[in-house]
């Protein structure tokens, strides 16, 4: 049966009126060998038929009578969603990214459910990738990792599942009938809303009791909110400003233990590390550029999952916040950025995240876009699988998540993957016309991180750096002139 969006997931629906705000999500997972078509299909038919969600289609209600309405799709085709192709020459991962790149760029047909899934085959060294384009609406990055035991194995095993699962009933709704399914929503929630209020009972005569401890609440709360949505009217780099439709995906890798390493040193969370490298990435690129920054605008995604939430599903919402990029030195950068982030999580506006988003909803694109458009960059932190998985009896190699920029100049998102951080990276064009250039300075940044903890492995840039070992080669500190070889990152 089908379900009404929540607020937060209608508000990244509605702000893809502006083409810049999409929220396409894509995934790659990087296989060897090519996993076995036909167990494949079989897993994630099945997967559809445990996860609702990926057999929903959106239905708009006339008027806005309601949020979109998920809603199965009577006409569900796995062979439109699932798809393997031949890769082309020169069938490397540069052509896999290629791809990547175009999916990224490419808006979802909004009469089918909002995935599709891609196996590219016979990539050099007889591998496969899978590349997996998913909106933002149907999960968020841990949603994804929940599902993940749907298709991937501890084990590689290639057989099909042999138990039945019944698919769930399609729907198709008329004009009238949805309008009357609409209405009925509008009155629950407003059902809802004289609960919720008799239930507050209890905590309004304790407010009464204490006027002054509450007055107080009630105004940290209201600036919480302010921060939250408060429109953004310039950008705080001055070369990074401009936006377009047009996408550059990268990849940087680095040892999980490492960056763990670095953060320990400081005294920080390896998202601390994470964002401490990302910032002296873009330090070093305004440099470059003779455009000195003291600080930037960045967008962080912050889950406000509950143990209760159902598995999928999109649960994060959106912080805005300036973090310090001037400082050379990558310590006093961790430490003052796990302050900043700590600050964001524990903001008073985070449980009201669904009640903010209704007005939001409600409001012109143009709107949306001024609190967006002028982030200078995203970064978002997935703790992923710890241990290596298999596809359908292919091992999964390396596993990249490229987010979408929502408004801002570059999007950098870290899943770690068994022992490595995997970074995809994906930039607007507009705002980076040398994304190059960029990807470097980032290498850098992170290596600068990573020298806190001494001796480690050299940050790799897979679609850049030479698949030879002898010229995958880490310095032991930045200023040394000593190597050590390591493996290569494309590697049997």
């Amino acid at each position: 049966m089908g379900v009404f969006m929540r607020d937060t997931d209608a508000f990244t629906w509605y702000m893809e009126r502006d083409p810049v705000l999409r929220s396409t999500v894509v995934a790659v997972a990087w296989l060897a060998p090519s996993p076995d078509w036909d167990v494949l299909v079989a897993r994630m038919d099945r997967a559809t038929r445990l996860v609702p969600s990926l057999r929903q289609r959106v239905v708009e209600p006339p008027a806005r009578l309601a949020t979109p309405r998920w809603t199965v799709d009577d006409r569900f085709d796995l062979s439109w969603h699932l798809r393997r192709i031949d890769a082309p020459h020169p069938r490397t991962p540069e052509t896999v990214v290629a791809f990547a790149r175009h999916a990224a760029m490419t808006a979802f047909d909004r009469s089918y459910p909002l995935w599709e899934f891609t196996l590219v085959e016979h990539l050099v060294g007889e591998r496969a990738a899978l590349v997996m384009k998913v909106h933002h609406s149907i999960t968020d990055g841990l949603g994804a990792m929940q599902l993940a035991p749907l298709l991937f194995d501890a084990a590689p095993t290639s057989h099909a599942p042999t138990d039945q699962v019944e698919a769930p009933a399609g729907e198709r709704l008329g004009t009238g009938e949805l309008i009357r399914v609409s209405l009925v929503r509008d009155w629950e929630r407003a059902v809802g809303l004289v609960r919720f209020g008799a239930g507050s009972l209890p905590r309004v005569l304790r407010s009464a009791r204490h006027p002054l401890a509450s007055l107080s609440d009630v105004v940290e709360t209201g600036r919480s909110i302010v921060r939250t949505v408060a429109p953004v009217r310039d950008t705080l780099s001055p070369i990074m400003k401009e936006r377009s439709l047009g996408r550059h995906l990268e990849m940087l890798e680095v040892r999980l233990e490492d960056l763990a390493r670095a953060a320990a040193v400081a005294g920080g969370s390896i998202n601390d590390a994470f964002m401490a490298g990302a910032t002296g990435g873009l330090r070093r690129y305004h440099d470059r550029h003779g455009f000195p920054v003291e600080k930037l605008r960045v967008t962080m995604p912050i889950s406000i999952r509950r143990p209760d939430d159902p598995i999928g599903g999109n649960r994060i919402t959106l912080m805005r916040f300036a973090v310090p990029v001037s400082d050379p030195d990558p310590t006093a950068r961790i430490r003052e950025i796990g302050r900043l982030c700590r600050d964001a999580r524990s903001e008073r506006s985070l449980p009201l995240t669904n009640a903010i988003a209704g007005p939001l909803n409600l409001m012109p694109s143009g709107v949306i876009g001024s609190m967006l458009k002028h982030v200078d960059f995203l970064a978002s932190d997935v703790p992923g699988l710890e241990i290596p998985v298999y596809l359908a009896g292919a091992r999964v190699e390396r596993y990249s998540a490229f987010g979408p920029t929502t408004g801002s100049s570059v999007n950098l998102t870290l899943v770690s993957y068994d022992e490595a951080c995997c970074v995809g990276i994906t930039i607007d064009t507009a705002a980076v016309p040398d994304p190059d250039v960029l990807v470097e300075c980032f290498r850098e940044g992170f290596e600068e991180v990573l020298h806190l903890a001494g001796d480690h492995d050299r940050v790799r840039l897979p679609l850049h750096d030479e698949a030879q070992a002898d010229t995958t080669r880490s310095p032991r500190s930045p200023e040394s002139g000593e190597y050590e070889v390591n493996e290569p990152p494309w590697n049997d």
